[in-house]
Formats: structure tokens, C-alpha cells, sequence
């Protein structure tokens, strides 16, 4: 330890040890980490050294990132017998431990290192004194600093410490047994054993060390229960997702990235993330575009549409929201804008409730999101106040209707689920006389025969029928044949020759979609459906006997 006599000298020729160290290189903010100290305070160590290792031990303290939920620090210090100077769990401010490593007073008596590890084993490293629990993780480190031969054996008690998992570093004080070093300290040994000759390599080591705390990998000592992969960081070890993926809130488990969210994808209705793609999905009834991106709409002709919703108490609450969900998705179909098709809603119950004329809104956004604020009236069913509501007010200019100079059909859609509490006779028929086109919808215990006085002829294929709120959407493939002017069911509308090859086709395959369709639905759907489909054919016989 005489060695040590010389570096005193430089402490009056040069700042102090810990200044340097500080100043060296910047703090590693460390993630959770029980450090302790092992201190030789034999009585080889004569004062002068003692505290010059007294103030290197400052000096290491002010590079660590200290804290209860970072680095917990422990000091002892053994000659003959084994002192705790602090435990892990006694101070959280380095202020605190400085003060206490400066009031150290050294034992003076032999050097029983085997006896320190073992002690740093059982007691330093307990939950009891502050480290914290194994099933954490955290990792464990000693450093153990001495200026001699051990008086007893080390071998074996500190390989019993590597195996609980303690990394040990061992620093050798000039004529310290080199030995005796590599036997405490962990693999690979290069890493772990120093010998100290001047002050240049304490402060080596000193910065050595903190980096070594820096690049310590944390997803060998925790339990990170990454999904995929565990990045050790100074800070601690962190979750990393493959790509593609993206990491959830709970800093473990990784999610298919969606790619919907994170591009400009363009879609017209959705977008479906898919891997490391995505594609762009159409409502039901409705085709994607050769763009990949747009829907088939009704964009050759132009309708003033008016909705006339049921909002009686036996429709119930879960039920409407059902129906404004259907009712949006005719409007997906629909090419709204004021020179397009114009919607307007109309509520009944006891009572009928404009929700919004067919001039307000211009596009098919404000529509829908017009129907989702709707909010459910309840009471009677009062269908036939409805049509007279929809005959003297909803289609007239001041409501958003065009004048009939322009020729724009005018259609009417009444959903109901029950039987009329008014007659509807007078006003069903007073608005086909003002050439209003209307369609009946029916679900559950829609009376048949109201719907086919309400709606249009031929009725076969101006009424439709679900027998419950769920299975509403398989009408939606019949009302875009029948209110789409390109689909040849409205007014004034010409269609494609039912000669063509196309036509051919593309008859054929709706006739076997229908029949699909209605095959397996109760209360007459089949036949109903077979109605219709004869209808159409009379309807096509006609438009060739018109062409001859």
C-alpha cells in the first residue's frame, strides 16, 4: 500500500478524485440496479490510503443514477469482521451516502475477504436490507475493493455468489494477489478483474465501470416477458415489436401495425390492414372500383330520396340504432350532393318528426352522421300522419325539393315494423298521385298488406320484408336495384338493352344471388322473391316490344 503514499501527493497537486471522476464522462442513467461496496479497512490500508479510496468511492457515486426505482446503493466495509456501513435500503439521495461513506472510520484488523462476500450474499443482497425481490430481476452487482491477500478462502464462497446471481467486480490496490482477484470476480475476467498502480487507472477504472453499468443487459437479469424481442437500453430493458408490429400500452405484448391508421390510404368507405398491406373494402351491395379504392354508386340519374323511420316504442331502443345503421347504408349507395340525390328523414311515432329536409345536407358524411344523431321518439305508429307529413311537406321546394320542371324522381321509403294505429289508405294513395315512387320495408310484425299499399306498383318489387332487425342488410342488394336510376327501376330512366351479352350475364347471376338469398327465409320470402323476379321479366318483355 505504499503506492498509495504517492497518489495522496497528486490529491494536493490535482482536483479531487471525485471531481475527475465526475467530469470524465456523464451519468449512465442506469435502469433498476442493487450496487454494494465491499470495502477492505484492514490495517494494511494505513489512513492516508483509506481515504483515498474513501473519496474514489465518492467519486463513483456521483457517475451513478441514484434513486429507490434506479440504482440502490449499500456500503460495508471488513477487516477481521464484517461492518455495514449503510444498507440498499437506507438513503435514495447521493447526498445522504456521501455523508455517510466521509464519517467512515476503518476497522484496522485483518483481511477476511471469503467472510465479506459471504456476508454481502446472505445479509447486503436480502429483500430485509433493501434489494429488491428475485423474482424482479434486478440485477445484483458487487464491487469489492482490497489491498491484499485474503486471510481465508474466496473460491468457493464467491462462486456460491455468482450462482445467486451477484456480479462480482474485483479491484486490486497495487500489491493486491491477482489471484485471488480473478477467483471473486465474474466471467469473463477481462471485464472484471482490475489492478490498480496510479491514479490515471483508478480514474480508468472508474469510467470503466460506469460504462459497464451502462451496457449492462438487463433482459438476462428481468422477467421483460417480451412478446418478441427485449432491447437492453441504459435505461433498462425495453420491449422492441418486429416490423409490421407495434407495441401496446402495456410495454410487452406487440400488435399487427395498423397500416390504415399510419398512410394515406384513400379509401372511400374502409380500410383493412392485411401483414404489411392493406385493401380498401365496400359496403355490402356495393363493388370496388378498378382504382381499389372507390364504390359503385348511383351516379346516373338523380333522386330527391325521403326516409319515413318508425320510431315507435315496439321497435325499442337497441332496434333503432339497428335501423339508422341500415338507413346509412343506403345512403353508402347513394351519390348525395345537390346536384346529385338529396336525402331527408323523417321520424314517426304518435307524432312525426322532421330530422332533417332534403335540402339540408350535401354530402353523404353529413347525411350519415345527420342519422346517427337521431334519437329515438317511442309511442304509437302513426304511419298514415307520416305520408300525410311526407305528401304536403317533406317534397316540396321550401323542404329541398326540386321543382317538377326538372323531372327528378321523387322517391319515398317508409320503414315500419307493425301495424298501423291510423288509417293509411287516403294518403298512401294521394302520394302516388303525385308521382312520388314509394318503397315499404317491413320487419317482424309488419302487417303485408299495409306494405303493398304503401308502395308503388308493381309491388313485388317496390316491397321488402326482414323478419327481424339483424337480418335487415340482405335487403339492401333489392332497394339498390330498385332505387339506383342506372339499375332501370326508376322513373324516366333508360336501360341497357336486355339483348346484350352483358345484360344476359348479369341477369342470370342476379337471378342466382336472389334465389340464394331467399331460399332458407320463412314467411313467403321465396315466393315473393320468384314474384319479383317475374316482374322484372315482364318489365324486360315490354321495353323489347317497345324497341320492335
Amino acid at each position: 500500500m505504499r503506492g498509495l503514499l504517492c497518489w495522496l501527493v497528486l490529491l494536493f497537486l490535482l482536483q479531487p478524485w471525485e471531481s475527475q471522476l465526475q467530469l470524465a464522462g456523464p451519468r449512465c442513467h442506469t435502469g433498476p440496479l442493487d450496487l454494494v461496496f465491499v470495502i477492505d479497512s484492514s490495517r494494511s490500508v494505513r489512513p492516508f490510503e483509506f481515504e483515498t479510496m474513501r473519496q474514489f468511492l465518492v467519486g463513483l457515486l456521483r457517475g451513478l443514477n441514484v434513486g429507490p426505482n434506479a440504482t440502490r446503493v449499500g456500503v460495508i466495509q471488513y477487516s477481521s469482521q464484517v461492518q455495514s456501513v449503510f444498507p440498499l435500503r437506507a438513503f435514495s439521495r447521493r447526498e445522504d451516502m456521501e455523508r455517510a461513506i466521509r464519517d467512515l472510520v476503518p476497522l484496522a484488523q485483518g483481511t477476511m475477504t471469503g467472510l465479506a462476500i459471504q456476508y454481502a450474499m446472505n445479509v447486503a443482497f436480502s429483500v430485509a436490507e433493501g434489494a429488491r425481490p428475485p423474482e424482479e430481476r434486478v440485477p445484483r452487482v458487487a464491487v469489492i475493493v482490497t489491498d491484499g491477500r485474503p486471510q481465508d478462502r474466496v473460491a468457493e464462497v464467491a462462486a456460491q455468489a455468482r450462482a445467486r446471481g451477484i456480479e462480482i467486480y474485483a479491484v486490486g490496490v497495487q500489491r493486491a494477489d491477482v489471484g485471488s482477484l480473478r477467483a471473486m470476480a465474474s466471467p469473463p475476467l477481462d471485464e472484471h478483474v482490475f489492478l490498480v498502480e496510479s491514479f490515471d487507472l483508478i480514474q480508468e477504472f472508474g469510467l470503466q465501470f460506469q460504462s459497464r453499468l451502462c451496457a449492462i443487459d438487463y433482459c438476462s437479469f428481468s422477467n421483460h416477458s417480451c412478446q418478441h424481442e427485449c432491447v437492453s437500453t441504459p435505461g433498462g430493458p425495453r420491449c422492441h415489436c418486429r416490423e409490421g408490429h407495434d407495441l401496446q400500452p402495456d410495454g410487452r405484448s406487440c400488435q399487427v401495425r395498423d397500416l390504415c391508421n399510419g398512410v394515406d390510404h384513400g379509401c372511400e368507405f374502409q380500410c383493412v390492414s392485411e401483414g404489411l398491406s392493406y385493401r380498401c373494402l365496400c359496403p355490402e351491395g356495393r363493388q370496388l372500383q378498378a382504382d381499389g379504392k372507390s364504390c359503385d354508386r348511383c351516379r346516373e340519374g338523380h333522386v330527391d330520396l325521403v326516409l319515413l323511420v318508425d320510431g315507435s316504442k315496439s321497435v325499442r331502443p337497441q332496434n333503432f340504432e339497428l335501423v339508422k345503421r341500415f338507413v346509412n347504408q343506403i345512403v353508402d349507395f347513394l351519390d348525395v350532393s345537390p346536384e346529385g340525390t338529396r336525402v331527408g328523414l323523417v321520424q314517426f311515432s304518435s307524432r312525426v318528426r322532421t330530422e332533417f329536409p332534403l335540402g339540408r345536407y350535401g354530402t353523404a358524411a353529413e347525411v350519415k352522421q345527420a342519422v346517427l344523431a337521431v334519437e329515438y321518439m317511442e309511442r304509437g305508429t302513426m304511419t298514415g300522419l307520416a305520408l300525410q307529413h311526407m305528401v304536403e311537406h317533406s317534397f316540396s321546394e321550401a323542404q329541398g325539393a326540386r321543382p317538377r320542371a326538372l323531372n327528378v324522381p321523387r322517391v319515398g321509403l317508409v320503414f315500419t315494423d307493425g301495424r298501423s294505429q291510423d288509417d293509411i289508405s287516403v294518403w298512401a294513395a294521394r302520394a302516388k298521385e303525385e308521382g312520388i315512387v314509394m318503397y315499404a320495408v317491413g320487419v317482424g310484425k309488419a302487417v303485408e298488406a299495409e306494405l303493398r299499399e304503401i308502395a308503388s306498383e308493381p309491388a313485388e318489387l317496390h316491397v321488402s320484408y326482414a323478419p327481424d332487425f339483424g337480418t335487415m342488410t340482405h335487403l339492401l342488394q333489392n332497394l339498390r336495384g330498385s332505387i339506383c336510376p342506372e339499375e332501370g327501376i326508376s322513373a324516366g330512366t333508360e336501360l341497357r338493352s336486355p339483348c346484350e351479352c352483358e345484360s344476359l350475364v348479369e341477369f342470370q347471376g342476379r337471378t342466382l344471388g336472389a334465389l340464394e338469398r331467399t331460399s332458407a327465409n320463412p314467411n313467403g320470402l321465396l315466393n315473393r322473391s320468384l314474384a319479383q323476379l317475374t316482374a322484372r321479366l315482364e318489365d324486360l318483355e315490354n321495353q323489347l316490344t317497345n324497341q320492335k
